[in-house]
């Protein structure tokens, strides 16, 4: 059952939030269908990385004491309701046999590729539209609907998990030919679609693929990538329009912030003044901050003591994971985020797992550019992928702990 939760998750992300919503359901039913549920209850209370994920959720529920939005603070208590729910499912339900975790994994791979593929096809049928979009910033969704910074960290996460799972012993030769293949896609697509933070992180894993070759003394193939990474973005410019067009209206996007220009449609520049008025923000309530719910409330706010030249509909929330954490929860809040995201890599067993440490590295690098957790479907895939890999992994510790204790 946990398996059938795993794949509604995947097939939501791509194109379906109504699965997206249920998996977490479906999970906790496979809790409840463990016949050794009550005597492994305490596991779920000895799971660090679900206790953090709990420690979250408890933050948000202790800032009811000095919310103003009430409203809002009910919603998002409501929505964060994935971080007890989807730990809880991968530390009590049955655990994945080796074969279906592969199997999660290649649906994701060869599903994130095809929706790549299909959304590229569609981006052939009229180049022209689209290139004179991304001249002026804006991107193609994928065909699914899925928004495009989301996608393209799920295309980068893709690639890297494709390669991954090939290498496995068990992989027959044309499972292996699919993989690539299906990694080959997700790269091509980043690059035909020009999506900027699905580069950021797609260069930031190759960066953090090449350091874990030289821990494993694999220099041939460690200098073959650091080539592909100083020569891939110029033969992708060279080669490609979308990626001019996006190089373009970047470097104009932030011309028209340093020379204090006419913000209202430019999406890096209305980033940056954003990051400008919420560290005002966070000067005053460095500790506590504002309340997770208030954020967006007291953003408009400040904006009103200076908006930097921007309509309404421009002035920007903070698109910065990092710092919405501080912008909500002041220092407090902040370190629990980062004990969620990098504790695990205080673990020998998460350490030597590449399929974990490009997850972290990937959300992460993306989470300095955008705030990942504010749209649901951010946050359904930071969890998921989280409950999969760091919470079920050291729940596959604990038993591992407990047989050999017996």
């Amino acid at each position: 059952m946990l398996w059938l939760a795993c794949a509604a998750g995947v097939v939501g992300l791509l194109a379906s939030r109504a699965l997206v919503a249920l998996a977490p359901v479906v999970g906790v039913c496979a809790v409840l269908a463990n016949p050794n549920v009550r005597r492994e209850a305490g596991l779920y209370f000895r799971n660090g990385a679900a206790m953090r994920a709990a420690a979250l959720f408890g933050f948000l529920l202790v800032s009811g004491l000095y919310t103003s939005e009430w409203a809002t603070w009910r919603h998002e208590l409501f929505r964060s309701l994935t971080w007890l729910g989807v730990p809880l499912a991968f530390t009590l339900a049955v655990p994945l046999a080796g074969g279906q975790r592969r199997a999660v994994g290649a649906l994701f791979v060869l599903g994130t590729a095809a929706v790549g593929l299909a959304t590229s096809a569609q981006y052939l049928l009229d180049p022209g539209s689209a290139n004179a979009a991304i001249s002026v910033g804006q991107n193609m969704q994928s065909i699914t609907g899925v928004f495009h910074i989301y996608f393209g960290v799920m295309l980068a996460l893709s690639f890297f998990w494709g390669l991954r799972l090939r290498q496995h012993p068990e992989a027959r030769l044309w499972w292996r030919g699919a993989l690539l293949g299906a990694a080959a896609a997700a790269a091509l697509t980043l690059h035909l679609l020009a999506y900027r933070t699905g580069l950021l992180v797609f260069y930031a894993g190759l960066l953090g693929y090449v350091g874990w070759l030289l821990t494993q003394k694999r220099l041939v193939m460690s200098l073959g990538i650091l080539v592909l990474l100083a020569l891939g973005p110029l033969l992708a410019y060279s080669t490609l329009e979308s990626v001019r067009h996006r190089v373009g209206s970047t470097l104009w996007d932030l011309n028209q912030y340093r020379t204090g220009q006419d913000l209202n449609d430019y999406s890096l520049s209305k980033r940056l003044v954003a990051a400008e008025t919420a560290v005002i923000i966070i000067r005053q309530h460095w500790l506590l901050g504002v309340g997770p719910a208030d954020a967006h409330a007291v953003m408009r706010e400040q904006y009103d003591w200076r908006d930097y030249g921007l309509r309404d509909a421009s002035q920007a929330d903070v698109h910065n994971q990092y710092l919405n954490a501080l912008l909500g929860g002041g220092l407090v809040g902040l370190v629990l985020w980062l004990a969620v995201l990098f504790w695990p890599l205080t673990r020998r067993w998460a350490r030597t797992n590449p399929d974990l440490c490009f997850f972290i590295l990937i959300q992460a690098t993306g989470m300095l550019v955008t705030d990942t957790l504010s749209l649901q479907i951010g946050l359904n895939m930071f969890v998921f992928g989280y409950g999969f890999l760091v919470v079920a992994g050291e729940a596959r510790e604990q038993r591992k702990l407990l047989v050999a204790g017996c």
